[in-house]
C-alpha cells in the first residue's frame, strides 16, 4: 500500500457553521491537505475557508457528473508524487449518490489507501428519525423524471418494501419535490409508511412519518416545509 491517502470529507447539508456537524478529528486532518478533489468549486472554497484553510494556497481540481472516466486518472497525480488528497462532495458524504464514487475506485485500483471521515449522511439521519426498518433497508437514488415511470417505479419500490420488509429510500431535485410527493400519496397503499425528512441539520429542519392515508388528510405545507429544500423520501409498506 503507498503512503499517500484518498480521504473522503464530508460536508455540511446545507449553510451552517461546519464545527456544528463536522467532528474536530475530520477538521484537524483536513487542515493538513494541500490537495483536493471536489464537485463544486465555489461551495468547496467556502467550506474549507470556514475550517480555517487558506484557500488560495491549495490545489483543487473539479470533478462532477460531467468528468469522463478518462479524466479522472490525471486527478490522482498528486498522490502519486506522495501526496495526500480530499474529496468532497457538495453536501454530505462523498462517493454516496456521488460522482466520486469513480475516483474512489480508481484509487483502490491504484493501491492508495482510501480513509472515509466521519461526517452528516442526509441518508442515515433520515433513516435514523423515521422510526421505520432500520435493519433492512435499500437507497433507490434518484427515481424517473417521466410521471408514468416515475409511477411504475414507486408502485414496485412498495411492493419490494412489503416482500422483503425492506425500508425503501430515495432523492429528488428540490424543486421536484412537491410532485414527487403527490406521486407517492397517489400511487402507495393507505397503509404504507411515507418519511419526509427535510433540510437536515438545519433550523428549520422537518422530519415527518405518516401513513398514506394520513398524508392525504393532512397535506404538508408545501411552502413552508420543502419547496426547494433538499429532502428524503423513505416509505415502509406492509
Amino acid at each position: 500500500m503507498k503512503e499517500a491517502v484518498l480521504y473522503l470529507i464530508p460536508a455540511p447539508l446545507g449553510d451552517t457553521d461546519p464545527a456544528l456537524v463536522i467532528p474536530e478529528g475530520t477538521i484537524q486532518t483536513v487542515r493538513k491537505l494541500n490537495y483536493f478533489v471536489v464537485e463544486e468549486l465555489r461551495s468547496a472554497r467556502r467550506y474549507l475557508s470556514s475550517l480555517g484553510l487558506k484557500v488560495q494556497t491549495l490545489e483543487m481540481e473539479l470533478l462532477n457528473e460531467h468528468t469522463t472516466p478518462g479524466e479522472m486518472d490525471p486527478l490522482l497525480e498528486p498522490m502519486r508524487k506522495g501526496f495526500s488528497m480530499g474529496l468532497i462532495s457538495e453536501a454530505g458524504l462523498p462517493a454516496v449518490a456521488d460522482p466520486g464514487a469513480g475516483l474512489v475506485a480508481l484509487a483502490h485500483l491504484n493501491g492508495f489507501q482510501v480513509i472515509p471521515l466521519t461526517g452528516p449522511s442526509s441518508l442515515m439521519l433520515a433513516l435514523m428519525a423515521s422510526g421505520l426498518n432500520g435493519q433492512q433497508f435499500a437507497f433507490r437514488g434518484y427515481l424517473p423524471v417521466k410521471p408514468t415511470l416515475r409511477d411504475k417505479k414507486i408502485r414496485e419500490l412498495e411492493r419490494n418494501s412489503a416482500k422483503d420488509h425492506q425500508t425503501q429510500i430515495f432523492i429528488e431535485t428540490p424543486y421536484r419535490n412537491e410532485a414527487l410527493f403527490h406521486a407517492l400519496v397517489a400511487c402507495c397503499q393507505p397503509r404504507t409508511k411515507l418519511t419526509i425528512a427535510v433540510n437536515l441539520t438545519m433550523p428549520d429542519a422537518y422530519i415527518g412519518t405518516r401513513t398514506i392515508d394520513e398524508w392525504r388528510k393532512r397535506e404538508p405545507d408545501i411552502e413552508g416545509i420543502y419547496r426547494k429544500k433538499p429532502c428524503v423520501f423513505l416509505i415502509m409498506a406492509e
